[in-house]
């Protein structure tokens, strides 16, 4: 899959913008709060209908403004595919696939494949579990629509079962029903999450160590409740002591994934070197599991990855991208001398642009047809 042209109206900082890309890799350089991780952040949302950073629909509109637009045009496969997203204030968002509206947001969630790796991903290591379970949630659901589906009927019906809890007198056999769906969506989830982590962690451990090289241990651990109770019973057994709580204690919206570094928790060890290195191994890995798993090429976005990392690493970072296995790519960076050396060790087909102000300038295309 690629993206040939973006076309961008009021997107954050972004003023307007209509520009085309190569097949392969595009790269970005400019200043600090120029515009370049919001540009990434656009192409982003074409594919997931949010903002990578999970800004508020209201705030990615540019201030001053009351609409936002945000188009691509791909190659998918051969054939062309348009979407289309609208953002108004006080509105409903509009998204649409080849001039067609989408009845649900979620039918279109999968069909873009792409894996996004920026600085705001430290979350995935410092934050909450909850950054975490959203980051194995992003994976399968990308290429599982009964993931997704469940999971949506999950989050639908905790929601119940915890209005319930702050409700006075509420009926038992309401809480009966409910939790018979979250155990039912409960497995599902469960049960796909445990054979993702099973199946990604090699591929995981084999980017970090292409990339730092032999002599660190790393590791991923799928940590859940329903591993040692059946969600039903326990949410049965607890509803009293959730209802002093006033919500759901357990079930799989608790899940947790470890992540560690020489068999230590890596946010509690982990140099700022390792722990970026970590994360780029871990979206690598990702990359690589959906392209074996989805019906097309996913696109990758690199946003200022190079920071903090050793010019060793970097070098291997580039050698691994510049592979044939890995399609279009964006890649973002302040300094142009440094991208002008990235460009030179590919020796691959690319476009350059300057990005100033919300602007964004093409410099020099090389290798096109």
């Amino acid at each position: 899959m690629i993206l040939k042209k973006l076309t961008i109206l009021n997107y954050k900082n972004i003023p307007q913008c209509e520009t085309s890309f190569s097949p392969k890799m595009n790269c970005f350089f400019g200043n600090n709060g120029m515009g370049k991780t919001n540009l990434l952040d656009a192409i982003h949302y074409l594919s997931f209908c949010k903002s990578h950073v999970n800004t508020p629909d209201s705030q990615i509109i540019r201030d001053g403004q009351e609409l936002c637009v945000a188009q691509g045009l791909y190659d998918y496969e051969g054939r062309e595919e348009e979407i289309f997203c609208a953002i108004r204030r006080r509105q409903r968002k509009q998204f649409k696939r080849n001039k067609k509206e989408y009845e649900r947001l979620s039918e279109h969630i999968g069909l873009l494949p792409l894996v996004m790796v920026s600085p705001a991903d430290s979350e995935l290591i410092r934050g909450g579990s909850e950054e975490r379970r959203r980051f194995m949630d992003l994976i399968i659901s990308q290429q599982d629509r009964s993931y997704l589906n469940a999971l949506i009927q999950y989050n639908r019906a905790l929601s119940q079962r915890n209005s319930l809890l702050k409700a006075p007198g509420s009926d038992a056999s309401l809480f009966e029903v409910i939790e018979m769906q979250l155990a039912m969506f409960g497995k599902t989830l469960h049960e796909k999450r445990a054979i993702l982590v099973g199946d990604f962690v090699k591929t995981f451990q084999r980017f970090f160590s292409l990339i730092c090289g032999p002599g660190e241990e790393v590791g991923l651990r799928y940590i859940s409740q329903l591993e040692e109770a059946e969600l039903g019973e326990s949410l049965a057994a607890n509803r009293e002591r959730d209802r002093i709580l006033g919500y759901t204690s357990c079930g799989v919206h608790k899940d947790e994934l470890e992540m560690t570094l020489a068999g230590h928790l890596i946010r509690r060890v982990g140099s700022q070197g390792q722990n970026k290195t970590y994360l780029i191994a871990l979206k690598l890995a990702q990359f690589a599991f959906l392209r074996e798993r989805g019906q097309t090429t996913p696109i990758l976005l690199l946003d200022d990855i190079f920071d903090k990392l050793d010019a060793d690493r970097v070098a291997r970072i580039i050698r691994l991208v510049s592979e044939e296995g890995f399609g279009q790519i964006f890649i973002t960076d302040t300094n142009r001398k440094y991208l002008d050396e990235i460009l030179e060790a590919v020796n691959n087909e690319y476009a350059l642009f300057r990005v100033e102000r919300g602007e964004v300038q093409p410099l020099r295309k090389e290798g096109q047809a």
